[in-house]
């Protein structure tokens, strides 16, 4: 996938099947678009190009997450621009005349039935219909809700601040989730007993309320059920943010590798406790509960077969 972080440089040389938004998430919606945008493109013999207007510093996905996530599903080309003064001023006929017409070369267009675009909001899917009937190209509209209600991302952001994340993966589509490199903590986990992998996520991640959370972790294709906590750890430490997260079942050296963490269940807030020892008291009850969660055994010794351990649990 070709990307381009100023659309401003980017003319394509063949005709082009576009879909244009904020993609905060890539939710079920968006993927919808998204994917009758690549089927387009192929059938009409173009390029598919994902125009992404990034609105807000913290986003559903980081940057390169939505980058992985957008060469996935297939796309050629994706497009990164800010919403800077030069945008909020250009008029929508001029955005269609000047970028999907004259840059683009748009052969399609799809969008969202609620698409609005341009200098206070002005253009929507009737003057796009209008525009592509006049300078040939197809505007395809789409409609996405969930049990009756409209998805969108805003809605997605008030329930993973409220640490509602069981619907915030339905709402996505899957499981929401943290990406890094696992560094070297404190290693206060290890002299207690309970040694965890630690990373630090891009700035540009939004994260849910500080506490702790039943998780599904991918490392090198292999996956490990766990409880991460995210915050900054005050009975310890508190001086950063960050994602802490024990593997049941793995007792390998993990530094270096890249880590993904989904997050399933939001099981407490994060809390400061008296001690070294109230805290571990807590862990380990946050660790039966999770065992119970995933349906996992008590004993970790009766099931490690190996690096790490694949569910057999509840949650797939």
């Amino acid at each position: 996938m070709q990307i381009i972080t100023n659309a401003n440089q980017f003319v394509s040389d063949r005709r082009s099947v576009v879909t244009i938004g904020k993609f905060d998430g890539i939710h079920r919606g968006h993927q919808e678009l998204i994917k009758k945008m690549v089927s387009l493109a192929a059938e009409m013999n173009a390029v598919s190009v994902v125009f992404v207007i990034n609105t807000s510093p913290q986003q559903l996905l980081s940057k390169e997450e939505r980058r992985q996530m957008l060469a996935g599903m297939g796309v050629d080309v994706l497009l990164e621009t800010m919403l800077d003064g030069a945008m909020i001023t250009t008029k929508a006929e001029d955005f269609i005349t000047g970028t999907l017409v004259g840059s683009l070369h748009a052969a399609g267009v799809v969008v969202g039935e609620d698409y609005h675009f341009g200098y206070e909001r002005q253009g929507n899917v009737g003057m796009l219909q209008d525009k592509g009937r006049e300078y040939d190209f197809k505007v395809f509209v789409l409609k996405y809700v969930s049990d009756g209600e409209r998805i969108s991302s805003s809605m997605i952001r008030e329930r993973l601040a409220k640490g509602l994340v069981e619907e915030v993966n339905g709402l996505l589509g899957y499981d929401f989730y943290v990406t890094g490199e696992i560094i070297h903590g404190r290693q206060l986990g290890r002299t207690i007993g309970i040694p965890t992998a630690n990373l630090i996520t891009d700035q540009s991640k939004l994260l849910p309320p500080y506490g702790v959370y039943y998780t599904r972790s991918v490392i090198s294709g292999n996956t490990c059920c766990g409880i991460t906590n995210i915050g900054t750890k005050p009975t310890v430490d508190g001086q950063f943010t960050g994602v802490e997260t024990y593997f049941f079942d793995c007792g390998e050296e993990l530094y270096g590798e890249d880590l993904r963490v989904s997050l399933l269940h939001f099981a407490r807030p994060e809390t400061r406790f008296a001690d070294i020892e109230a805290l571990k008291a807590q862990i380990d009850r946050d660790k039966t509960d999770a065992r119970a969660y995933f349906g996992l055994a008590e004993d970790p010794a009766a099931r490690r077969h190996g690096f790490f351990k694949h569910s057999s649990g509840k949650h797939h």
